[in-house]
């Protein structure tokens, strides 16, 4: 069951016809997002973050497409912080949340309402606070009347998921310079780098069999897609192109990481999109198959496995055998590994190109990645 125009994907004007709000030119800016980012921060002064000391504990309020960001901040700092790190995506505030205390609250327009009212919140209560938003904005305001630190959104984008290195960045900086964690200047300069090569190997006029990014896309058509990471780092990664694949392309899609979602994954393996139930109509093992007296085929379970070179050997042993079960099933399975180096930038090698992705499978669908009518009408009906 095929529904990708792959023709489409190898058609650069019909990309761009379709790509109403330019998404394939906003991913490729995430490199530029990146330095534009680092001299914000900077010149709204991240120094200042914390009052320059090291907080009690930091809140991450961020939802939608920015909620990644607390993720990532608290993949990085869980292994040597000092201090606990925590994300929230609606208010309440927690009540322990007080004068020794960061929260940080992100939101691309500096409006949404569930970091606006936790950041309004934190300042009522004395709070440090770090804001990365939109310029001259409410959230912007909240931060100057708490005397906290905002940094402006540095390059325009139609959505929160293609302002993501804008968004995470000024938040990396703050983390390295309270000694949460080590994200340097300069290890912000190579992931930009990096950013800038996926965004080069995925670029519209890449034709489909040696883009990497449409290979994944035709690879997950027709499927239904289980994003799998073998560990914490990729963990992430996968919840983020779950996002993607979801609101992106439209396709329903579940995430998980190892060790905790082995079994799950693999007991998938026995349901109505793998193997167990004997129904092989989406497989293409019977060429005799009537779509009409039979049914319609049965979309295959699409097991997208990603990895990290730098995970410990048993870990990768289990990512391993949950593959190798998943392809003896009959699944689609396609397998990304991470490039090497600091963990933010094996975590941007992934999200580049997944976030290409997904967006190269909505227009293989015929679908404007960055509108959808029905979120567009779920907007109408609750404003």
């Amino acid at each position: 069951m095929a529904w990708v125009d792959e023709t489409r994907l190898d058609d650069v004007e019909a990309l761009g016809a379709l790509d109403s709000r330019d998404t394939l030119r906003s991913l490729a800016s995430a490199g530029a997002q990146v330095r534009r980012a680092v001299v914000a921060a900077e010149e709204a002064g991240i120094e200042r973050v914390g009052g320059g000391e090291r907080p009690r504990s930091v809140l991450v309020a961020a939802l939608g497409g920015s909620a990644v960001v607390g993720d990532v901040l608290d993949l990085l700092a869980e292994p040597g912080s000092p201090v606990p790190v925590s994300a929230r995506r609606d208010a309440p505030l927690p009540g322990w949340v007080g004068p020794l205390d960061l929260v940080v609250a992100v939101s691309q327009s500096g409006r949404a309402a569930g970091p606006l009212a936790l950041a309004a919140e934190a300042a009522r209560r004395g709070a440090s606070l770090l804001t990365v938003g939109a310029a001259d904005s409410p959230l912007a305001e909240v931060a100057a009347r708490a005397r906290g630190v905002h940094v402006d959104v540095a390059l325009p984008a139609p959505s929160s998921r293609t302002a993501l290195w804008s968004l995470l960045t000024p938040v990396l900086l703050a983390a390295d310079t309270l000694g949460l964690a080590a994200c340097s200047r300069t290890v912000l300069e190579s992931v930009a780098d990096v950013l800038d090569e996926v965004a080069e190997e995925c670029r519209p006029s890449s034709e489909s069999f040696v883009n990497p990014a449409k290979v994944l896309a035709t690879g997950l058509d027709g499927t239904v897609p289980v994003v799998l990471g073998d560990g914490a780092l990729t963990g992430v990664a996968a919840c983020r192109a779950a996002q993607m694949l979801s609101r992106t392309a439209r396709v329903p899609a579940t995430h998980g990481a190892l060790p905790d979602a082995a079994a799950s994954v693999v007991a998938t393996l026995d349901g109505p999109f793998g193997s167990g139930l004997g129904d092989h109509r989406g497989s293409g093992g019977d060429i005799f198959a009537d779509p009409y007296l039979d049914g319609p085929a049965v979309p295959r379970l699409g097991l997208l496995a990603l990895r990290d070179p730098a995970l410990e050997p048993a870990g990768a042993s289990l990512a391993e055998a949950v593959v190798e079960a998943a392809r003896a099933s009959g699944a689609v399975v396609l397998e990304q590994e991470a490039r090497a180096g600091h963990p933010v930038e094996r975590l941007a090698s992934l999200i580049g190109l997944t976030d290409f992705a997904a967006t190269y499978l909505a227009l293989g669908l015929g679908l404007d990645p960055s509108v959808s009518r029905h979120v567009t009408d779920l907007r109408d009906r609750t404003s």
